[in-house]
């Protein structure tokens, strides 16, 4: 009997300091987060493109973003970048064919 009730007791005891270290972690991540609905700032390097180019379309996908360049000398180009780092991948250029 003597050793149900200290095992009552140990079981209770882990079950406080469990809770305890639960809000814990609940309100550590909580400051953390900042405010609710508040978009953390993003800031990459600007892209450069070629002089005189315009973008003539932009398609999106999971993790890329491709730009459809017009060079001014009538060209195009497809401009490829990551869209978690703003970096970019790599460039196509688009030819007519023969």
């Amino acid at each position: 009997m003597r050793a149900l009730k200290a095992l009552t007791v140990v079981m209770g005891v882990m079950i406080l300091v469990g809770v305890a270290v639960l809000i814990a972690v609940i309100a550590g991540r909580l400051t953390r987060a900042g405010r609710p609905g508040e978009a953390a700032p993003y800031m990459a390097a600007p892209i450069d493109l070629p002089r005189g180019a315009r973008i003539e379309m932009m398609a999106a996908g999971a993790d890329r973003l491709v730009l459809d360049l017009i060079l001014p000398e009538g060209g195009r180009q497809l401009l490829i970048l990551d869209l978690a780092t703003g970096r970019r991948i790599g460039t196509i250029d688009l030819r007519n064919g023969p």
